[in-house]
Parts: structure tokens; C-alpha cells; sequence
């Protein structure tokens, strides 16, 4: 999550907070109060939501390394050196039969990929007469299908992803005004109590709580020591 984004949750979690752990003095019951429980339950919905594709996009991607590798070192290795022994008497099929480039993107992998597959289908009979296992085609179909599915995988999270981000902001906007209502709200009610508009000022700080300073250090010791 964006660090703004994270800040402004956060501000607002501590502001929902304030008010449970002063409900005795009748705060909760206004309607600004009960909309924002519902809008930070709301956002903190979103939070996960966002969360959840980032953590599905890392899944996938490390996934779709390892069937990556899988196809380049095994399968597609395997059908190549086939091919090859193939394009000994037909010439114009060894082109077809080349690895794909290793470090090329996933979509030019898998093109280049499936059309080594399609080539190795129509020419099934010649290869095994080469030696390829007769599986070997129905593992890098069922291998590629694989590979496919995590790109779609990545795709769906990252639509997820920027989908939760935008309703997130819009919650979060929507937030920020009823915190400027409770502000008013806080300021009619407890404006004479210093310590407790310390606090709601400490809560509705995005950046952060506020926290004490620690205390200086005693100028007699100084004094003392530079004696």
C-alpha cells in the first residue's frame, strides 16, 4: 500500500479509536460517529482486498518461474534436440525447433513456446521415430496451460489490485471529511479539556501520534561532570 494511503488508514483507525475509548461521554451516538465506523470498516475491507493482490501477483510470478524453468530446461530442451535430429533430413523444420530466447518477455516465451508445440503435433510420428517419448507433447501442452494460468492469475490480481486502490481513495477522501465534522464535533464538546483535545489532536495527526519528548538531562550532573 501507497505510504499516504497507509498514513490516512491509519489516522483513521486511531480516530475511530478515540471515540470508542471515549463513548462514555455520549460521542458514539452522533451520526458522523456511526458513518465513520462504517467507512473504516469499508476502507480496512479495501486495505485487505489490496493486499491480497499483491500477495496473489508474487504467488503467481514466482509460480510461473518455476514452470518457466521447467519448460526451458526439460521440455522444450527435450523437444529441440528431437527436432533437430528431425531437421537432419528435413532442413526447412530446424528453424521451428529452436529454444526460445531465455530472457525474452512471458508472452514472446509462450508464443514461440506454442508454436514448437503445434510444429511438434503435426510432425508427432516423425519425431518419435527420432526418439521423443510419445508424452512428451501432452506434458508441454499440459506444462504451457500452466504457464498460461498464472499470466491470467497476474492479470485478474493486478485488475484487483488497481480496482481496491481507487475505491480505497475514494473511501479515504470521504473519511477525511467527516474527520474535519468530528473535529468540529470534538472541539464543541471537550474544547475545555486540555488533555483529551491533546489526544484527539495526537489522532487525527496523519503523519502520526503524536509521542512525548523524552526529558532532559539534569544540568546539575553536567555541571557536575564539567567540574
Amino acid at each position: 500500500m501507497r505510504t499516504d494511503l497507509r498514513r490516512r488508514l491509519e489516522m483513521a483507525v486511531r480516530v475511530r479509536d478515540f471515540f470508542r475509548t471515549h463513548q462514555t461521554e455520549g460521542a458514539t451516538q452522533d451520526g458522523a460517529v456511526a458513518k465513520l465506523e462504517q467507512l473504516v470498516q469499508r476502507a480496512e475491507l479495501l486495505a485487505a482486498q489490496q493486499r491480497a493482490g499483491v500477495v496473489t501477483t508474487r504467488g503467481a510470478t514466482e509460480q510461473r518461474a518455476e514452470v518457466r524453468r521447467t519448460l526451458q530446461s526439460k521440455l522444450l530442451r527435450y523437444l529441440s534436440a528431437v527436432g533437430a535430429a528431425a531437421a537432419r533430413d528435413n532442413p526447412e523444420i530446424a528453424a521451428q525447433f529452436r529454444m526460445p530466447k531465455p530472457r525474452g518477455s512471458n508472452h514472446a516465451f509462450l508464443t514461440w513456446a506454442q508454436g514448437m508445440l503445434d510444429k511438434a503435433t503435426a510432425l508427432k510420428d516423425v519425431l518419435i521415430r527420432e526418439g521423443m517419448s510419445g508424452k512428451l507433447l501432452d506434458d508441454v501442452a499440459a506444462t504451457l496451460a500452466e504457464f498460461e494460468q498464472t499470466l491470467e492469475a497476474s492479470r485478474a490480481a493486478r485488475l484487483a489490485h488497481v480496482g481496491a486502490t481507487a475505491d480505497l481513495q475514494a473511501v479515504l477522501a470521504e473519511i477525511s471529511e467527516h474527520v474535519r465534522v468530528l473535529d468540529g464535533l470534538v472541539r464543541y464538546r471537550f474544547g475545555g479539556n486540555e488533555e483529551l483535545m491533546g489526544a484527539w489532536a495526537s489522532a487525527r495527526n496523519v503523519v502520526g501520534p503524536f509521542r512525548k519528548a523524552a526529558p532532559p538531562e539534569q544540568a546539575g550532573g553536567s555541571t557536575s561532570a564539567a567540574a
